[in-house]
């Protein structure tokens, strides 16, 4: 087996765990102790077990490394001799025991997609996209041995008696051919292609197919029957192991089969500070802040939700009862083997990891990280271990099962926001006598390290604790360098703490709703308050938290209700340090400059405010963000913004009643109303109090604060029975009749 269970006692870590940036006055604790954390990273030489330990992992050598782009196949014959195929120049190589490598075929299609040993060491190869089988005896001299009319022959498999079978697309048919090269279809699967073909204990033929990805098995009489209807696109690899368990690597892209090289990812943008808003609110929209920052966490094994998952490794049992033993958000199975424990082994893109998943319970380990993109395929070693095939860069690895004296892994880059000063390097390991770890840190201001990042730091020596050396930056990576010649060291856990500076919170948007409208606290007993009101000393448990995050947060608004002179004003803010944040409201009439204190230390981002106690007239708002709770006295900062005018009027119209005047045979009644801030909405009348008409000004649109109006009335009598009431834009009304 790769991995050995180690008989040294393990330290347990006892480090305090701080995720994120707590604040800015109290360092950030930057742990990584898991194995998903470990991950994370870019391993050499070492492995990460399912506990999240780092240690040596399988000794690994280059055997060949080919000028082609891609390495698609691998087989090893009887003599301890493997063949390999390549794309895209459709090259054959043999690469005897000493590592002599051979070119046996140059073939005129691009691609050798499948290689199998028939009796005698004879060796098949298919290629694409002309879909032609070769023939290579033991000679070397490669031949043309039978073409199939497909463009693609993507899988070969030989059985006890020498018939070839080859699995096609696109029509997704698999081919028999006999000894002396006549063709026939077999079986025909009605999916897209036939990717990947292996013999059960019964001389039954397996076949995983692309487009529906499922499993068929095939008696020798030609009848088919599905083993597995998975939810992915495409079966890569079937294997079976001792027990007579098949394994099948399935995989959720398209089109079948060739991985590309991954395309450039772009580094990590810098955070953009959002530009500020204030508005004046018509309508009100409810904001509920979630956090879905684990949501879509990756699992090695378990069950996730189809839409995340890129690949899974399927087992089915004997009875034909699956389960999935592995899968991946991050990796995608290209092929599967076993170790020596009959545990199975992952070859994936687009990282190049090796996997080794071991049953009862399901327990991942990364064995080791190869210097390509993809492992394509793999075959197991005559003398132990595995070759490994890989592409983007090709090449053909032997991993042994054998441990490596020594590994490095290189951590991902810890992104402080902001330029810190770096505190003390922990780490806790395990180094039996001879065995050793070093860590050592660099820091830089771009998300990528580069040349302008700090060189590699002297190594650290005292795992409870050494001053990281590394200059101040935005951010930081650290390295450990294991070796042990018998018994591995463990690295189990390191953790980094930085102080970040401060930066100054802000104001992201202030929101002022319309006049009167209010909102109930939520999630309160009886007569819900009033969210924001100032009468209610501390609204922070019923309105959530403050928005102290670095991402512009909003409070969960209740029930909206009407109560007239009442003025609410929700705003948004963040900070980069999460500190904690406190608010400061005040306002001003417009032309004044001086600000007036409205309310002090707000602990929530909404304040309703009783306007019944000042003048009528145009006003400003401005909200000032503190993160005072979380800095020392005098390192606290404090970021600003004013609203948009609003109008505050809480008087109602006057209504000036004239005389009315007989013109023809009409009866008019000429009146005037004026408001002294806010336009004129609505005008009504009625003579019993109960029913009212709308009646428009002489202009035809109320629209202004003074508006005339003439009314005709059928006799005198009318007059004294009229009503008149008026309705500012404020919702202030006032009634008046002749006198």
């Amino acid at each position: 087996m790769f991995i050995r269970l180690l008989k040294a006692s393990v330290l347990a870590a006892v480090l305090p765990v701080t995720f994120g940036l707590a604040d800015a006055a109290t360092p950030a604790f930057w742990r990584v102790s898991t194995q998903q954390e470990f991950l994370r990273g870019e391993v050499e030489n070492l492995s990460i077990d399912a506990d999240g330990r780092l240690l040596l992992g399988p000794a690994t050598e280059v055997v060949y490394e080919a000028t082609a782009p891609f390495l698609w196949t691998l087989a090893e014959d009887a003599n301890g001799v493997v063949w390999a195929g390549s794309g895209n120049d459709g090259r054959l190589f043999r690469i005897d025991r000493g590592g002599t490598m051979t070119e046996v075929l140059d073939a005129a299609e691009l691609e050798i997609h499948a290689l199998a040993v028939g009796p005698g060491n004879v060796v098949f190869a298919a290629t694409s996209p002309d879909g032609r089988i070769y023939r290579v005896p033991n000679d070397g001299t490669a031949s043309p041995f039978a073409d199939p009319d497909e463009k693609y022959v993507w899988a070969l498999a030989v059985d006890r008696d020498g018939t070839l079978y080859a699995g096609t697309g696109e029509r997704g048919r698999i081919y028999r051919i006999r000894t002396d090269g006549t063709v026939e279809v077999f079986y025909d699967t009605k999916a897209t292609h036939v990717l990947t073909l292996a013999f059960d204990s019964e001389g039954r033929l397996l076949a995983g197919t692309g487009a529906p990805g499922q499993v068929f098995r095939i008696d020798r009489d030609g009848r088919g029957f599905v083993l597995l209807d998975s939810a992915f696109a495409e079966i890569r690899s079937i294997r079976l192991d001792r027990d007579g368990a098949l394994y099948a690597a399935a995989v959720s892209q398209t089109p079948a089969r060739a991985p590309s090289a991954a395309p450039a990812q772009p580094s990590p943008s810098e955070p953009q500070a959002p530009v500020p808003t204030v508005s004046v609110s018509a309508e009100v929209t409810a904001v509920i802040i979630a956090d879905a920052a684990g949501a879509a966490a990756d699992s090695q094994t378990g069950r996730s939700p189809q839409g995340q998952v890129r690949g899974a490794v399927y087992r089915i049992a004997p009875d034909g009862v699956w389960d999935i033993v592995w899968q991946s958000t991050e990796d995608t199975p290209y092929d599967i083997s076993f170790a020596d424990d009959s545990a199975i082994v992952v070859g994936t893109g687009n990282s190049g990891k090796l996997y080794q998943v071991t049953r009862n319970p399901l327990r991942t380990i990364l064995l080791t990280k190869t210097p390509a993109q993809q492992i394509t395929t793999m075959i197991r070693a005559a003398g132990g271990g595995h070759y490994v095939a890989t592409s983007n860069p090709g090449k053909i690895l032997r991993v042994s099962n054998k441990r490596a004296s020594e590994g490095t892994y290189e951590s991902e880059v810890r992104d402080a926001k902001t330029v810190a000063t770096w505190g003390t390097l922990r780490w806790t390991a395990s180094t039996p006598p001879g065995s050793r770890i070093q860590l050592l840190t660099r820091s830089g201001n771009t998300a990528t390290p580069n040349e302008t990042w700090s060189p590699w730091s002297a190594p650290y020596t005292r795992s409870e604790g050494d001053p990281i050396i590394s200059p101040k930056a935005r951010y930081l990576q650290w390295k450990a360098i294991v070796s042990g010649p018998e018994d591995t060291p463990v690295l189990i856990s390191v953790t980094a703490a930085y102080l970040p500076r401060n930066l100054r919170p802000q104001i992201t948007g202030i929101t002022v709703h319309p006049p009167g409208l209010v909102f109930q606290q939520p999630f309160s007993s009886g007569e819900p308050p009033i969210a924001g009101l100032d009468q209610f000393a501390d609204t922070r448990v019923q309105n959530g938290a403050s928005a102290n995050a670095s991402s512009p947060q909003t409070p969960t608004l209740g029930r909206r209700i009407y109560r007239k002179g009442l003025q609410t004003f929700v705003w948004t803010a963040r900070d980069e340090n999460e500190d904690d944040l406190r608010y400061d409201a005040l306002y001003r009439r417009e032309g004044d400059r001086a600000w007036t204190p409205l309310k002090r230390d707000l602990a929530t981002s909404i304040f309703t405010w009783d306007t019944s106690a000042v003048p009528d007239g145009t006003y400003l708002l401005k909200v000032v963000a503190s993160d005072a709770p979380s800095n020392s006295p005098g390192a606290e900062l404090a970021g600003e913004l004013e609203s948009q005018p609003f109008d505050i009027d809480n008087s109602p119209p006057v209504i000036e009643m004239g005389t009315p005047t007989r013109e023809g045979d009409r009866l008019v009644m000429p009146f005037t109303v004026r408001d002294g801030q806010s336009a004129i909405r609505r005008v009504e009348f009625t003579f019993d109090g109960e029913r009212w008409q709308v009646v428009y000004p002489v202009d035809g649109i109320p629209d202004s604060r003074t508006e005339r109006f003439r009314l005709a009335l059928e006799n005198a009598a009318a007059v004294s029975r009229l009503i008149v009431r008026a309705t500012d834009t404020l919702d202030n009304t006032a009634t008046a009749s002749p006198r």
